[in-house]
């Protein structure tokens, strides 16, 4: 299935964020940008490295106004007894979101029935709620917060100027690429 501009299913869960239990639900995602970013399981190899690279870029992405959210099929007393024994998850900030009953992970195609895990995947939600970029990588493969941040920024910017388009590797302040028929088979 294709997500591009696929609007998200309504949901609600459960989530651990800061210390604190908390409800999250779509209409929480709605009115900015949000990172939905499934893991496969807490207490695990790769999954702290990737968290703690987003909780480092956390401020980054608020100041894109976006939220982070990670989500793993634990549940959220498993996500805070994970953030009490480790030094590098006890200093995550995002919402940290339970999905048990895999509904999450089924919504966005990325549950690995045969294991109950979710897959390495990433989506960009606009405040619209609506799917701008995803990836989808296998269990063993870690990802790039600061390419997840570029990604965000580039679909903003793209959202923002829609006659415009970022090319490969654009970051903020870099040139864009106003599409013509001018341009055509000179770049």
């Amino acid at each position: 299935m294709n997500f591009i501009d696929h609007e998200i299913d309504d949901f609600q869960t459960a989530a651990y964020q800061d210390g604190e239990i908390k409800q999250v639900k779509k209409s929480d995602l709605l009115g900015h940008w949000s990172i939905i970013f499934f893991y496969p399981e807490d207490f695990t190899f790769v999954c702290p490295t990737e968290l703690e690279a987003l909780q480092d870029n956390y401020k980054e992405f608020k100041d894109a106004d976006a939220e982070v959210y990670s989500v793993s099929e634990d549940d959220e007393y498993v996500h805070q007894a994970w953030a009490k024994a480790s030094e590098k998850i006890g200093k995550i900030k995002y919402p940290m979101l339970s999905d048990r009953n895999g509904k999450l992970a089924r919504q966005f195609d990325v549950l690995d029935e045969e294991s109950g895990n979710a897959f390495r995947a990433v989506f960009i939600i606009d405040p619209d709620g609506k799917v701008q970029s995803y990836t989808i990588n296998n269990m063993g493969v870690g990802r790039s917060a600061d390419e997840i941040l570029r990604t965000l920024q580039a679909a903003k910017f793209v959202r923002e100027h829609g006659d415009r388009v970022c090319p490969a590797n654009w970051k903020p302040g870099d040139d864009t690429i106003k599409p013509s028929l001018d341009l055509v088979g000179k770049l």
